[in-house]
C-alpha cells in the first residue's frame, strides 16, 4: 500500500489518509468543500460540489491518476433535493466519462457541508 498526500487538497481532519494506492487502484477518502488551506467553502450545492471536484482532481493527480480514470464514485448529500443541481456540476467535471456511482442522502456530513464525494480510480 502507498499513502497519497498532497498540499493541493485539504489535509485529513482525522486519523486517515487523503488516499491509498493498492495494486494500481486509488481509493480516496471523502472530499468535502474545504480549500487546500482548510477553509470551508460556504455557498450552494453547486459551489460546494465544484470545490469538492478541485480537491478530487488534486488527490487524483498526486496519485498519478485523473478524473478520466475514475471507476466508481460515491456521493453523500445532506439533502437529496439538491441532486439535480449537484448532478449538473458532477457531469460538467466528468464530461463524456461516466463512472459507476452511488448517491445517498445522509443525516449529517463533516463540518455540516452539503456534499462529500469519494472515488476509486485506476493508476497507470
Amino acid at each position: 500500500m502507498k499513502t497519497v498526500a498532497t498540499t493541493n487538497a485539504p489535509a485529513a481532519i482525522g486519523p486517515y489518509a487523503q488516499g491509498i494506492i493498492v495494486n494500481n487502484m486509488f481509493y480516496s477518502s471523502g472530499q468535502i468543500p474545504l480549500t487546500a488551506t482548510g477553509e470551508l467553502v460556504e455557498g450552494d450545492i453547486e459551489t460546494q460540489t465544484n470545490q469538492v471536484f478541485e480537491n478530487l482532481k488534486a488527490v487524483l493527480a498526486a496519485a498519478g491518476s485523473s478524473l478520466d480514470q475514475v471507476v466508481k464514485t460515491t456521493v453523500f448529500m445532506k439533502d437529496m433535493n439538491d441532486f439535480v443541481a449537484m448532478n449538473e456540476v458532477y457531469a460538467s467535471h466528468f464530461g463524456d466519462h461516466k463512472p459507476a456511482r452511488s448517491a445517498v442522502e445522509v443525516a449529517r456530513l463533516p463540518k455540516d457541508v452539503k456534499v462529500e464525494i469519494e472515488v476509486i480510480a485506476l493508476v497507470k
